[in-house]
């Protein structure tokens, strides 16, 4: 059934539906004007027209205000608790997207402090695991002048006079509501959400003005933001802008891929042969035998290949639409058709095989 799943920023479980979780979480639909709207920038991403990106919150607005003239800023992040993998990668590659056609800065927050204060890590853990994690943000090309890599636990005394304004203004009610808390979590917890909204208030803070922002991200991550623009009217801050996307798919043909899974999931420190292997082992949407493939044809819809493709891999839709022309009428299997995934560099651009992370003291993390 539709109801039977789960998106919480902390766990995502059962087959989404996310029509279903758009109308829970009171989102708005990515409808065709807005795709236009966004078009008129710059090249429409793929993800966009594919409909990855498929929710948004106050877009038009956003975009109202940047054609009058007032710039805003992106906002994304990553909470480090092992190595990143491709879900982690894809809406960082719109931010990239975004900043690129807009020219606008970016913030990204390294959330070292609330995998802390969620899992059984130490801040040590968190902290070598932050500096690992942002060297594939880095790769990913993000301009050096206009982005700011954000530390927690380094730059705790920039976010911390903005995370006490917004945690005045939330109670334990509220914060129990949004995120289901019980009496035996630690208030550390409780408090986390403050420090992640901060960021979507700091350029105002800074510049003395109010100044936009765009958060893309998970659509899991919509309770924290929620609260952050419940908020910001009673601070004097602009309600942040949000742009969603659905979960990157698993190679075992689950709605979101997980680290809890290693052989289900492609990290960026995997070597090819890793990466070749994982992928040779994938759920596809063929038949158990290539004679009941041409005669049944099979379902690129549950194909983990067919997804790499659709989400990152082709750009091109014509050749999108081939792959699942051709399986649906009884080609051979689809781990044997489709090219993308099956490459063997699938590492992010710029961060060589077997490079480990940069410790803490690497030149390219601007920070605050």
């Amino acid at each position: 059934m539709a109801e039977n799943f789960t998106v919480t920023p902390w766990e995502v479980t059962g087959d989404i539906d996310y029509e279903e979780l758009q109308r829970r979480f009171g989102t708005t639909p990515i409808d065709d004007a807005l795709l236009r709207r966004l078009g008129g920038y710059g090249d429409l991403h793929m993800m966009l027209r594919r409909g990855i990106f498929y929710s948004h919150r106050d877009m038009n607005t956003l975009l109202d205000e940047y054609d009058k003239g007032s710039r805003f800023v992106l906002y994304t992040g990553r909470g480090p608790s092992g190595s990143t993998h491709l879900g982690h990668i894809m809406p960082w590659i719109l931010n990239k997207w975004l900043q690129d056609v807009f020219d606008v800065p970016m913030y990204f927050q390294m959330t070292d402090d609330e995998k802390f204060l969620f899992k059984d890590l130490t801040l040590g853990e968190t902290r070598s695991m932050a500096y690992d994690n942002a060297l594939d943000f880095i790769a990913l090309g993000f301009d050096p002048e206009k982005t700011k890599i954000i530390l927690d636990t380094e730059n705790i005394k920039t976010l911390y006079p903005i995370a006490l304004k917004v945690s005045k203004k939330v109670n334990f009610s509220t914060a129990r509501a949004v995120f289901g808390f019980e009496n035996s979590t630690n208030i550390g917890s409780i408090f986390f959400t403050a420090v992640q909204s901060a960021p979507a208030f700091l350029a105002t803070e800074l510049q003395g003005r109010q100044v936009p922002c765009l958060i893309p991200c998970g659509i899991d991550q919509d309770p924290h933001f929620r609260v952050s623009r419940d908020v910001a009217p009673g601070l004097g801050y602009p309600k942040p802008s949000m742009l969603y996307c659905k979960m990157f798919p698993g190679l075992g043909g689950g709605d979101k891929m997980s680290s809890s899974d290693p052989n289900a999931t492609i990290f960026t420190t995997d070597t090819p042969k890793k990466v070749k292997s994982k992928i040779g082992r994938a759920f596809t949407g063929g038949r158990v035998s290539v004679d009941e493939q041409r005669k049944l044809g099979g379902n690129p819809e549950v194909c983990a290949v067919f997804k790499y493709n659709f989400y990152m891999f082709e750009k091109d839709d014509r050749k999108v639409e081939e792959m699942s022309d051709r399986c649906r009428r009884g080609g051979d299997p689809l781990r044997r058709m489709q090219g993308g995934p099956h490459r063997e560099d699938k590492r992010v651009p710029g961060r060589p095989p077997g490079q480990e992370g940069g410790g803490q003291g690497d030149n390219r993390l601007h920070g605050l």
